[in-house]
């Protein structure tokens, strides 16, 4: 439990750099972080990626992170509209 909240906030973290503006502050970056992994095997998995390791696991939350902030922003996005 511990180290995947660790990991959440790690993913989390990355994902706020990566998508410069799109920060959820830290509990929603560990959330996202979590969500972001979850997301991100089981993309990995669809296409036969399976991610192994702690740097398979961090990689494919990040991929998972980044589709949805993404997939939120445009939510958001079309709200405002």
């Amino acid at each position: 439990m511990i180290s995947t909240i660790i990991l959440g906030a790690l993913v989390g973290f990355l994902t706020g750099h990566i998508m410069r503006g799109e920060g959820f502050g830290a509990i929603g970056n560990i959330v996202l972080g979590i969500f972001g992994g979850i997301v991100g095997r089981f993309l990995f998995g669809v296409i036969g990626l399976g991610p192994t390791g702690l740097i398979g696991d961090i990689i494919a939350g990040v991929v998972g992170a980044v589709i949805l902030v993404y997939a939120f922003g445009e939510t958001r996005r079309r709200r405002h509209r």
